[in-house]
């Protein structure tokens, strides 16, 4: 075998092994979705008896998924904050007040740093002893031992050949620590307009925020054609005006039919003659419409959740008359 044949093999072996942690991660997770109990939803129940914030704590690799879960219950509205547990001897544990719960991660449950810290966490928290929910690759731990609550994350084995490297422990943790996060969403009544309110600097939380009518096109911006217009007449309303599409409309302004970028190259392709052609021989009549109260999330997975993507859709209001034109670029980029 020349070297070029034995490097496409190898290549065939990577993604085989790549594809290979994923399907082992996947079914992983399912198996530990399959013993969520009413140890659930005894942790919800318990960080929601509490006033505090919720102190989210790990060491190593399960350090970086409490990070990651304290991060989602954040902004899903649980109050959290990741306290590193070597850290927290030396000054840290200053963050924990009365009324906090604390979230322990970790892999074996033997992990000395977290073990340590628990009398701390009581002996600094005074009368108001904190309630302590593990979410633990091993039940049986003596980590195990000293929660109020604990959520298995136990895996059968590890995702990499070896069976040594912290991959699918790491994706279950992490997935249990946000079924939490969402039963703990679900409890608060936590809504698109909260989760907005959390995000307003991000493309999410616009989209939570914002409705079609802040990021749509109107008036002068938009080529508006009648329905006897000529192909040409068309063509050139577009590109003096480039949304990607023309609105056609009656004389009241009701929509008749929309005309895209597609629509013309097909005609273009259809007809070897294109001068007799009018807009309402090329136009799309009855075209997916949007109300401009809709807010941007919907739209955008009305545009896109669908077997063909719309790019642009046409905006009208109960009347069925025509205001403008949203394209998907304004939801991702944004207008106003």
């Amino acid at each position: 075998m020349d070297a070029s044949a034995s490097k496409v093999d190898q290549r065939a072996e990577w993604l085989a092994a790549a594809r290979k942690v994923m399907e082992t991660e996947a079914q992983a997770i399912l198996t530990a979705s399959l013993r969520l109990d009413r140890n659930l939803i005894a942790a919800v129940d318990l960080i929601l008896a509490h006033s505090g914030k919720l102190i989210v704590t790990g060491l190593g690799k399960s350090g970086y998924v409490a990070r990651g879960i304290a991060a989602t219950l954040q902004s899903t509205g649980t109050p959290a904050v990741f306290l590193h547990p070597t850290e927290a001897a030396h000054g840290d544990l200053g963050v924990c007040q009365p009324g906090d719960s604390v979230l322990m991660i970790s892999k074996s449950g033997s992990t000395a740093e977290l073990l340590d810290l628990i009398p701390a966490l009581r002996e600094s928290m005074g009368q108001f002893r904190p309630s302590c929910i593990g979410i633990l690759g091993n039940p049986s731990s003596p980590l195990a031992r000293e929660m109020d609550v604990v959520l298995d994350a136990s895996v059968q084995r590890e995702a990499d050949p070896e069976g040594f490297t912290p991959t699918a422990s790491s994706a279950v943790a992490m997935a249990v620590g946000h079924a939490l996060a969402i039963a703990l969403m679900q409890a608060r009544g936590f809504t698109a307009e909260h989760f907005s309110r959390l995000h307003a600097g991000g493309q999410l939380g616009r989209n939570l925020r914002l409705r079609v009518g802040d990021a749509m096109h109107r008036g002068d911006e938009v080529a508006w054609v009648a329905p006897e217009d000529s192909l040409k007449h068309v063509v050139i309303a577009m590109s003096q005006r480039p949304l990607g599409a023309a609105c056609v409309v009656s004389p009241d302004g009701t929509l008749t039919g929309l005309i895209t970028d597609g629509d013309v190259r097909r005609a273009l392709q259809a007809h070897d003659d294109i001068r007799t052609l009018r807009a309402c021989d090329v136009m799309t009549p009855r075209p997916s419409t949007l109300s401009e109260e809709v807010l941007l999330h919907e739209a955008l997975a009305f545009m896109e959740d669908r077997p063909s993507q719309i790019s642009v859709v046409p905006v009208v209001d109960a009347e069925h008359r025509c205001l403008g034109l949203l394209r998907l670029h304004d939801i991702y980029q944004g207008r106003k």
